[in-house]
């Protein structure tokens, strides 16, 4: 019964998510370019699951990936929409320089909030199988993995595919120089 419920209401988040997305990033091929990188950087978390696991997705694995979800959208969101930033301030047309540029700014940030989380993690990770620990130690487990490829993802992969797939027009002119 939690599982259906958990996926009924992840269906729904989902949705709302989407929606929000294409709001803040104002193109289509953002929020697909977003989406997609999700099951990449999903797949640490799936291998932390069946390498400390057993392969048993349990709940607290379940509610890892929901977790996931959040911070790989978060990242990935917050870095698009420094590139259109970084683009509009420096009048430059969209580019790989651009991309580039973004990441490297948004490195610090992206690599503090992965070993914060990480390290606050670790200690649930670290106590999976002992008593009462049904939903901590999946989750965390699955969120450490995930944390690997999302990172990686956020910060090497998105700004190389970003310049190919997307077109991020340049700031109009609103003639009042």
């Amino acid at each position: 019964t939690a599982r259906r419920e958990l996926a009924i209401h992840a269906t729904i988040a989902v949705a709302g998510i989407l929606i929000l997305i294409a709001l803040a990033l104002r193109e289509a091929r953002a929020v697909v370019l977003i989406m997609a990188i999700l099951p990449i950087s999903f797949s640490g978390g799936i291998v932390a699951t069946w390498a400390f696991l057993g392969g048993h997705l349990e709940l607290g694995a379940m509610v890892g990936l929901a977790t996931l979800f959040g911070l790989t959208l978060r990242n990935g969101l917050l870095l698009l929409i420094h590139m259109r930033r970084l683009m509009e301030g420096s009048g430059k047309p969209w580019s790989a320089e651009i991309a580039r540029q973004a990441a490297a700014d948004r490195l610090p940030a992206i690599l503090i909030t992965a070993c914060v989380t990480a390290l606050g993690l670790l200690p649930l990770a670290l106590a999976t199988g002992s008593p009462g620990d049904a939903i901590e130690g999946p989750m965390a487990i699955v969120i450490l993995g995930g944390l690997v490829t999302a990172t990686i993802l956020t910060l090497f992969v998105l700004p190389i595919l970003a310049p190919h797939l997307l077109r991020i027009a340049a700031p109009k002119a609103d003639g009042l120089d």
